[in-house]
């Protein structure tokens, strides 16, 4: 049998970082360290009257190397914290209709259960025994029960049998057979057989009751009508659902029968439908389906019986979510994103749009995506995530059209004694066009303006989705290592209207190469970076965008493609979301257009490349698989260029940096990659 070298094992070994000196002093920079003394909040959930926010505050464990939660209770006037619930890893916090109870998912009895808290009291009791994880919890509005999601599993198809076992005999478990189109997810792996299902319990506890059935998902969130005689959801349940993943439609289900009444009947996706607090309007998000790459999310509002249907946000060219009834029924807030920057809105029935809230940001911390969540109270006080580009996402309140206030300062004492890296917009002009394209540099810490540093082009993924000036742990690493880091929005990226994200619709990449090396130009001519030190890494989308780059331009002199697609034909067919992909961003099959999709694949252009490269990906990634990454750096030893792979145990796409271990690992490999090829710190 023929043993090839273990190349993967001496790249490891190569790019491992000497152990270290215990340190003399308190050191000034952000280090891989850390990471492990980051905080975030998630999901805060402001009282009905205004007076108290319910939060998830999120946590990096050093000794378990993974991220934990807790509850905590904010007032909203003093700003004093009060734990909640501290084990069991809790998540969902849900306010009763009168403010007097918390709905949550745990785990602390060993597997995620329904808790419910009194606040008078501090008595917390466990009111289900499910058999898998609620989501997506939603309060009676009389307060009495809970709507919940739950997969119910079901046995998986069947093939044939094996020879009777004999009794005590150690034979092989069962074949697996597969009989769906999508039968694995990033974050679930495998399919297990079964479906996300609709049910009830009473909020005092007692046994779950099943409302939906069938061979269908049933999608959050929910909402109960007025009377609490049904409760609205979203499902695809048409025969061709896995071939359709822009289908689902607003559904109402009785309580009572568990009757289906399907409110919505347009070409495209319909969801995130809430009840007006009269109960004779549905919010709801969605949008007619023209099959293009990118389409805004619009709001849209309906009569209770899913007539006289308005789209209310078609003058505003973003794409909108999370909706919440003012409590007056005449307005809904809404999330948004705008140039970078995510917002809140009250968006009349007359289809006014108002900004309310600015500043949110998302809870992860190693790059700076767009995002945030948000909760309304019934006088119009706005919780919120909200930070900013050397501060994690903390509680913010805005009331009464004020200035948003910061409620928690989770991060100040770690991260206050630090001198990190700055971040500064970067005016940016597109070569191919002349279009304004969205940027941000950041500077080392102890930045010395007489000087010129390395420069580290870090491209981000989607590639429909954003970056603005938010914390960000990969670029605070990247520049305490001594580079300048510069990041982008290249044509595609959303926020900036429908037009400009489709300008990559089934041309991708393209002209968003011409872009980035713009922003690469623009950095340079800011007179701060030396040209002859460019480096340039990026994940996912921006893998594929950092493959395609070398493949295109000897400039860099090192690159680091995080979990990239390198051949479009082979990714459309072993991706989770395979159907998606291939309609929406090729609109045909690789056997339909065959050239069409190596046209537009980086290993096409492997036989250019002669940049030094790392190739990252996670073992258990779903989205790009693991195949993809090693395509490329087989072709690039194959072609002798200098090349590592590394591989994140037991990560997927999304969580490529969820253990904060592995985060600061990656990140010190692809220095340890750069350093090796003249980057590293300025003398």
């Amino acid at each position: 049998m023929i043993r090839p070298r273990p190349l993967f094992a001496a790249a490891l070994l190569a790019l491992a970082p000497a152990a270290a000196a215990p340190p003399a002093a308190p050191e000034r920079h952000f280090t891989a360290q850390d990471l492990f003394g980051l905080e975030a909040a998630v999901d805060p959930q402001i009282s009905p009257d205004g007076s108290r926010i319910v939060y998830v505050r999120k946590s990096n464990d050093l000794m378990t190397d993974r991220a934990r939660t807790a509850l905590w209770l904010v007032d909203t006037k003093t700003g004093t914290q009060t734990p909640l619930v501290t084990s069991g890893a809790p998540s969902s916090p849900r306010w009763s209709p009168d403010g007097t109870r918390i709905a949550y998912a745990s785990a602390e009895g060993g597997s995620p259960q329904l808790y419910v808290r009194w606040i008078a009291t501090g008595t917390t009791a466990r009111v289900t025994g499910l058999p898998a994880a609620p989501t997506s919890l939603a309060w009676s509005r009389d307060g009495a029960r809970l709507a919940l999601l739950m997969h119910v599993r079901e046995p998986g198809p069947t093939l044939g049998h094996a020879p009777p076992r004999p009794e005590g005999a150690q034979w092989a478990p069962p074949l697996e057979v597969i009989d769906k189109l999508v039968y694995r997810g990033d974050e679930g792996g495998y399919a297990t057989g079964g479906r996300d299902h609709l049910f009830v319990v009473p909020a005092d506890g007692g046994a779950p009751r099943q409302l939906t059935f069938g061979d269908f998902d049933d999608e959050g969130p929910l909402s109960w009508d007025a009377g609490d005689r049904a409760i609205l959801l979203a499902s695809t349940r048409t025969r061709d659902a896995e071939r359709n993943p822009n289908s689902a439609d607003v559904y109402a289900v009785d309580v009572a029968s568990g009757a289906l009444t399907q409110l919505t009947t347009r070409k495209g996706p319909d969801g995130d439908a809430i009840v007006s607090p009269d109960g004779t309007r549905i919010a709801f998000l969605g949008f007619e389906d023209r099959y293009l790459g990118n389409q805004n999310v619009r709001l849209s509002v309906m009569d209770r019986d899913g007539g006289n249907l308005r789209v209310l946000t078609a003058g505003l060219d973003r794409s909108v979510g999370a909706p919440r009834w003012a409590a007056d029924g005449r307005a809904i807030y809404v999330s948004y994103d705008d140039a970078g920057v995510t917002k809140v809105a009250r968006v009349g029935l007359d289809g006014r749009v108002s900004d309310v809230a600015s500043g949110l940001v998302q809870s992860s911390f190693d790059r700076p995506y767009t995002g945030g969540s948000f909760s309304v109270a019934r006088d119009g006080t706005i919780a919120f995530t909200g930070g900013g580009a050397t501060r994690p996402a903390d509680v913010m309140l805005v009331r009464g059209g004020g200035s948003p206030r910061r409620l928690t300062r989770l991060n100040e004492e770690a991260l206050s004694a630090k001198v990190l890296a700055q971040v500064r917009p970067l005016a940016v002009t597109s070569a191919f066009d002349k279009r304004p394209i969205g940027a941000w540099i950041v500077t080392p810490p102890d930045f010395d303006p007489a000087k010129k540093y390395p420069m580290i082009l870090e491209i981000h993924g989607g590639p429909f989705a954003a970056y603005g000036p938010s914390f960000s742990t990969d670029d605070q690493l990247y520049a305490a290592a001594g580079y300048v880091v510069v990041y982008a929005n290249p044509r595609g990226s959303t926020s900036y209207g429908e037009d400009f994200a489709n300008q990559i619709h089934h041309s991708y990449p393209a002209h968003d190469y011409d872009d980035l090396m713009s922003v690469v130009d623009a950095a340079i001519a800011d007179g701060h970076v030396d040209k002859d030190r460019l480096f340039v890494t990026g994940g996912s989308g921006g893998g594929l965008l950092t493959a395609w780059v070398v493949g295109k331009t000897d400039r860099f002199k090192a690159a680091a493609a995080q979990k990239p697609v390198i051949d479009w034909a082979s990714f459309v067919l072993t991706a989770d979301q395979t159907s998606f992909f291939a309609r929406y961003w090729f609109g045909n099959f690789p056997w339909e257009d065959a050239a069409g999709y190596w046209a537009r694949s980086p290993l096409s252009l492997v036989g250019n490349v002669k940049t030094p490269t790392l190739v990252v990906v996670g073992s258990q990634d779903y989205r790009t698989p693991v195949t993809q990454a090693e395509e490329f750096y087989t072709a690039l030893r194959l072609r002798g260029v200098p090349s590592a792979l590394v591989k994140v145990p037991g990560a997927n796409h999304e969580d490529l940096a969820g253990r904060p271990s592995q985060s600061a690992a990656k990140a010190s490999a692809i220095l340890s990659w750069f350093a090796r090829y003249g980057g590293g710190p300025v003398p």
